[in-house]
Order: C-alpha cells, then sequence, then structure tokens
C-alpha cells in the first residue's frame, strides 16, 4: 500500500541533526524512524531514560543513523537548558525541533483536580514554549538558521468537551507557532505545525480509552474516508516540513485527519454518550482520579 511507504527522496534530511521530544513511543518515535532513513541523525527526549536507551538502541540497528537519547521533563526548565547544551555538545548544531511531548486525560472537566488540569497545560504549553526558548534563544544568538515543527490537534482551533487541558494547550501552542513564525522569520527560522486526526498508538490510546470502550468509540467511524491514519503518513508529511523542500512554507497548521474535524468538530465532544457508572471505571482502570 502506497500509504505506508516513504515519501521524500534519499537523503532528503541528510546532514540535519533533530531533536523530537516525545521521541521514545509511540508517534514521535514513528516520525523518528522515517527522518533516520532519509539521513538525520536525532536527539530523542522523556522523562523515562531506560525507554529511551531501548529504542535508540532498536532504531539505530534498523534504520541507521544516530540516535541520542537524553532524559528530559519539559515542565523544568534547567533540564530542558541541559538537555539542549548535552544534544548540541554531543551532535553539534541542533537543525530542527519537533515538539511532539504531550499529556491528556479523557474526563468530564468536573472530575479534574486542579493538579491534572494543570500537569497537562505543563507539559504540552509550558513544555513546548521552555524547548522553543531554549533552542530559539540559542539560534539567533549563533545567527543560526532553525525550522520548528509542533504536533497540535484539531480541536485546538474548534475545542473540544473531555480533553479541556488539552484543547486550551493545543490552542496556546498554535498560537505560539503562528506568532513565532512572523517574529523569527527574519533570524531565518521556519514554524509549522501538524494537526493529526485519529493515529492510534497502543499506549495512549488504551490509556485513554480502556477496555472495550476503544472499540465502541471507533475513531474511524467519525472520518469521512473510512479508517484511522497510518503513521508513515504522518511520517511523510513531518519530513517534507523539517525538510529545505519546504522552505516558502511558514506559519501553517496542516491538518492530516481524512476530513474527521470537517465532518463534526471536536474530537470527543461524542463522548457525553458515557454514563457515570462507566467514567467511574475509566477512573479506577487508571489506578486513581485524574
Amino acid at each position: 500500500m502506497i500509504l505506508k511507504e516513504g515519501m521524500l527522496k534519499e537523503g532528503a534530511l541528510k546532514g540535519k541533526n533533530i531533536l523530537i521530544t516525545g521521541g521514545g513511543t509511540g508517534l514521535g518515535r514513528s516520525m523518528g524512524e522515517y527522518f533516520l532513513e532519509l539521513g538525520a541523525n536525532l536527539v530523542i527526549t522523556s522523562r523515562k531514560l531506560e525507554v529511551l536507551e531501548a529504542t535508540a538502541k532498536e532504531m539505530m540497528e534498523q534504520k541507521g543513523g544516530k540516535v541520542l537519547p537524553l532524559a528530559c521533563d519539559v515542565r523544568e526548565i534547567d533540564q530542558v537548558e541541559k538537555m539542549w547544551e548535552d544534544a548540541s555538545s554531543e551532535l553539534g548544531e541542533i537543525h530542527v525541533v519537533l515538539n511532539n511531548a504531550a499529556g491528556n486525560f479523557i474526563s468530564p472537566t468536573e472530575r479534574l483536580s486542579t493538579n491534572a488540569f494543570n500537569t497537562v497545560l505543563d507539559i504540552v504549553l509550558k513544555g513546548t514554549s521552555q524547548v522553543t526558548l531554549t533552542a530559539g534563544k540559542d539560534w539567533i544568538a549563533k545567527k543560526q538558521s532553525g525550522t520548528f515543527l509542533n504536533i497540535v490537534t484539531t480541536y485546538a482551533w474548534t475545542g473540544s468537551g473531555y480533553v479541556v487541558p488539552s484543547a486550551a494547550a493545543k490552542a496556546g501552542v498554535l498560537a505560539m507557532t503562528r506568532s513565532l513564525a512572523v517574529e523569527w522569520a527574519k533570524y531565518g527560522i521556519r514554524s509549522n505545525a501538524i494537526a493529526p486526526g485519529p493515529f492510534p498508538t497502543e499506549g495512549a490510546w488504551s490509556r485513554l480509552l480502556p477496555g472495550d470502550l476503544v472499540k465502541k468509540f471507533d475513531p474511524a467511524k467519525k472520518v469521512p474516508v473510512g479508517r484511522v491514519g497510518e503513521h508513515q503518513e504522518l511520517a511523510n508529511l513531518a519530513a517534507y516540513l523539517v525538510s529545505d523542500f519546504s522552505s516558502f512554507v511558514n506559519g501553517e497548521v496542516m491538518t492530516i485527519d481524512g476530513g474527521e474535524w470537517l465532518k463534526g468538530a471536536g474530537e470527543f465532544n461524542n463522548l457525553d454518550q458515557i454514563p457515570q457508572e462507566m467514567w467511574d471505571m475509566m477512573e479506577a482502570s487508571r489506578g486513581k482520579k485524574p
């Protein structure tokens, strides 16, 4: 199937060093693997170093290139600055930052604690801004061009029930993307975003919709093209946006969702069908209330 094939020509990212937050698992890993195929070297970050190290080893064995695993909690600016310093020391210039790290709870908002709400804001909005400012200031000081690619979501501009902190945080990231695209273009720094629809990953989807819920609320049923996305499709778009082929693309958010958001705004709005008893079961499956 062509949708599972790489799109860009061999060597399209040769010589580029790309930093991916949340790069050890899921969509971050899928995008990173394709970047390696195209000749890039990677820095992958998350909080769990053991996961990153295992992923880096597997990626290099399967795809070649160099993958540097660095533990970093993007909510902590001292960790972000150290991660950037270590990455630059090891690889030299970092040419691309892919802000992919995220956190989310699917829950009625009135059930969320203040801590749960703030945790999502801190990872998504604060974390993205801290990585962006750290990288951007360094690039500007060194008179080095660079590219930011931020992963947002289609409900960043529509909002969505049951994921309010995520919607608020992603909307902030989208506004920052567009704002810096104008402000920092004079420094040779581009900023773009991708808004993916449903691209299921085993870990994330099983946590968000445990048990039979993922089948009951099958995301493919909301997509006009009748299916969810393949990871390679997202990786193709990401690779284009971080490559020099997209050098005239700046300040854009590209939706890749099979028409889902046009069919019904708010990706999780239909969860009002879930009875209170089922929400109790979902909370119990996570071990505690968010």
